[in-house]
Protein backbone atom coordinates (compact mmCIF):
# COMPACT_ATOMS: atom_id res chain seq x y z
CA UNK A 1 0.00 0.00 0.00
CA UNK A 2 2.70 2.36 0.93
CA UNK A 3 4.14 1.56 -2.80
CA UNK A 4 0.85 1.87 -4.06
CA UNK A 5 0.52 5.38 -2.24
CA UNK A 6 3.88 6.57 -3.57
CA UNK A 7 2.83 5.76 -7.11
CA UNK A 8 -0.82 7.80 -7.17
CA UNK A 9 1.71 10.98 -5.87
CA UNK A 10 4.17 10.19 -8.71
CA UNK A 11 1.64 9.71 -11.54
CA UNK A 12 -0.87 12.55 -9.71
CA UNK A 13 2.04 15.17 -9.86
CA UNK A 14 4.11 14.13 -13.04
CA UNK A 15 2.66 17.03 -14.66
CA UNK A 16 3.46 19.47 -11.29
CA UNK A 17 1.73 19.26 -8.18
CA UNK A 18 -1.32 21.31 -9.11
CA UNK A 19 -2.40 17.96 -10.81
CA UNK A 20 -2.52 16.49 -6.93
CA UNK A 21 -3.85 19.93 -5.26
CA UNK A 22 -7.24 17.93 -4.22
CA UNK A 23 -4.79 17.12 -0.79
CA UNK A 24 -3.57 20.85 -0.50
CA UNK A 25 -5.69 22.91 2.06
CA UNK A 26 -9.02 25.40 0.92
CA UNK A 27 -6.72 28.31 0.66
CA UNK A 28 -4.36 26.81 -1.60
CA UNK A 29 -6.79 25.03 -3.71
CA UNK A 30 -8.62 28.72 -3.71
CA UNK A 31 -5.84 30.48 -4.91
CA UNK A 32 -4.67 28.11 -7.77
CA UNK A 33 -7.92 28.50 -9.27
CA UNK A 34 -7.80 32.25 -8.70
CA UNK A 35 -4.51 32.10 -10.76
CA UNK A 36 -5.97 29.83 -13.78
CA UNK A 37 -3.69 27.09 -13.10
CA UNK A 38 -6.70 24.94 -12.35
CA UNK A 39 -10.62 24.98 -12.30
CA UNK A 40 -13.36 23.99 -9.59
CA UNK A 41 -14.01 21.47 -11.83
CA UNK A 42 -11.16 20.24 -12.67
CA UNK A 43 -9.99 19.85 -8.78
CA UNK A 44 -13.41 18.21 -8.42
CA UNK A 45 -12.98 15.14 -11.02
CA UNK A 46 -8.85 14.96 -9.83
CA UNK A 47 -10.15 14.71 -6.08
CA UNK A 48 -12.76 11.72 -7.29
CA UNK A 49 -9.74 9.70 -9.20
CA UNK A 50 -7.53 9.88 -6.55
CA UNK A 51 -9.55 9.20 -3.97
CA UNK A 52 -11.07 6.19 -5.36
CA UNK A 53 -7.02 5.56 -6.42
CA UNK A 54 -5.86 5.23 -2.48
CA UNK A 55 -9.34 4.20 -1.03
CA UNK A 56 -10.75 1.22 -2.85
CA UNK A 57 -7.45 -0.51 -2.86
CA UNK A 58 -7.74 0.08 0.98
CA UNK A 59 -11.30 -0.91 1.26
CA UNK A 60 -10.93 -3.69 -0.91
CA UNK A 61 -7.59 -4.97 -1.88
CA UNK A 62 -6.15 -5.00 1.54
CA UNK A 63 -8.87 -7.45 3.04
CA UNK A 64 -8.77 -9.42 0.00
CA UNK A 65 -4.88 -10.28 0.20
CA UNK A 66 -5.38 -10.83 3.89
CA UNK A 67 -7.88 -12.80 3.85
CA UNK A 68 -7.37 -14.47 0.27
CA UNK A 69 -3.63 -14.50 0.11
CA UNK A 70 -2.56 -14.42 3.76
CA UNK A 71 -5.21 -17.32 4.80
CA UNK A 72 -6.18 -14.76 7.69
CA UNK A 73 -9.20 -16.54 9.87
CA UNK A 74 -11.67 -14.81 12.14
CA UNK A 75 -12.15 -11.54 13.54
CA UNK A 76 -8.63 -11.11 15.68
CA UNK A 77 -6.31 -12.54 12.64
CA UNK A 78 -7.87 -10.15 9.97
CA UNK A 79 -7.82 -7.26 12.13
CA UNK A 80 -4.02 -7.69 13.08
CA UNK A 81 -3.22 -7.99 9.45
CA UNK A 82 -5.23 -5.70 7.72
CA UNK A 83 -3.89 -2.97 11.12
CA UNK A 84 -0.42 -3.76 10.00
CA UNK A 85 -0.56 -3.05 6.46
CA UNK A 86 -2.81 0.52 7.32
CA UNK A 87 -0.46 1.69 10.05
CA UNK A 88 2.44 0.78 7.79
CA UNK A 89 1.15 2.84 4.93
CA UNK A 90 -0.35 5.31 7.10
CA UNK A 91 3.10 6.05 8.33
CA UNK A 92 4.65 6.30 5.19
CA UNK A 93 2.54 8.81 3.81
CA UNK A 94 2.55 10.73 7.58
CA UNK A 95 6.58 10.59 7.49
CA UNK A 96 7.98 10.18 3.77
CA UNK A 97 5.24 12.30 1.96
CA UNK A 98 3.93 14.57 4.60
CA UNK A 99 6.87 15.61 6.62
CA UNK A 100 9.80 15.02 4.07
CA UNK A 101 8.63 14.84 0.15
CA UNK A 102 5.74 17.98 0.77
CA UNK A 103 7.41 19.39 3.52
CA UNK A 104 11.41 19.83 2.58
CA UNK A 105 10.98 19.16 -1.16
CA UNK A 106 10.43 21.75 -4.08
CA UNK A 107 8.51 18.78 -5.94
CA UNK A 108 4.76 19.90 -4.34
CA UNK A 109 5.82 23.69 -4.28
CA UNK A 110 2.82 25.59 -6.29
CA UNK A 111 3.98 28.77 -7.43
CA UNK A 112 2.02 31.98 -6.48
CA UNK A 113 0.79 30.03 -3.15
CA UNK A 114 4.58 29.67 -1.39
CA UNK A 115 3.15 32.28 1.29
CA UNK A 116 0.68 29.88 2.26
CA UNK A 117 3.71 27.06 3.28
CA UNK A 118 3.68 24.87 5.31
CA UNK A 119 1.17 23.68 3.23
CA UNK A 120 -0.01 20.82 5.70
CA UNK A 121 -0.18 23.11 8.88
CA UNK A 122 -0.13 21.49 12.46
CA UNK A 123 -4.31 21.22 12.71
CA UNK A 124 -4.12 19.03 9.54
CA UNK A 125 -0.91 17.16 10.80
CA UNK A 126 -3.30 16.26 14.13
CA UNK A 127 -6.29 15.32 12.10
CA UNK A 128 -3.95 13.28 9.98
CA UNK A 129 -2.37 11.93 12.92
CA UNK A 130 -5.37 11.09 14.37
CA UNK A 131 -6.97 9.67 11.58
CA UNK A 132 -4.13 7.26 11.11
CA UNK A 133 -3.44 5.95 14.66
CA UNK A 134 -7.21 5.78 15.53
CA UNK A 135 -9.41 5.75 12.19
CA UNK A 136 -7.06 2.89 10.76
CA UNK A 137 -7.76 0.32 13.26
CA UNK A 138 -11.19 0.96 13.52
CA UNK A 139 -11.16 0.52 9.36
CA UNK A 140 -9.64 -2.84 10.00
CA UNK A 141 -12.00 -3.63 12.99
CA UNK A 142 -14.80 -2.74 10.54
CA UNK A 143 -14.16 -4.98 7.50
CA UNK A 144 -12.90 -7.73 10.07
CA UNK A 145 -16.10 -7.65 11.51
CA UNK A 146 -17.89 -7.91 8.38
CA UNK A 147 -15.17 -10.70 7.27
CA UNK A 148 -15.67 -12.60 10.01
CA UNK A 149 -19.65 -12.82 9.87
CA UNK A 150 -19.72 -13.43 6.07
CA UNK A 151 -16.95 -16.46 6.10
Amino acid sequence: MSFWLLLVCVIGTANGAVGLVVFYEQDVKDRVVELGLTTKDRIKRNSLLSGAAVFVPLLFLVPAMVYGINGAEGFLDGFLQMTAVYLISGLFDRFFIDLYWVGHTKAWLIPGTEDLRPYIPIKAHIKKWTSTLAGFPMLAAIIAGIASLVR
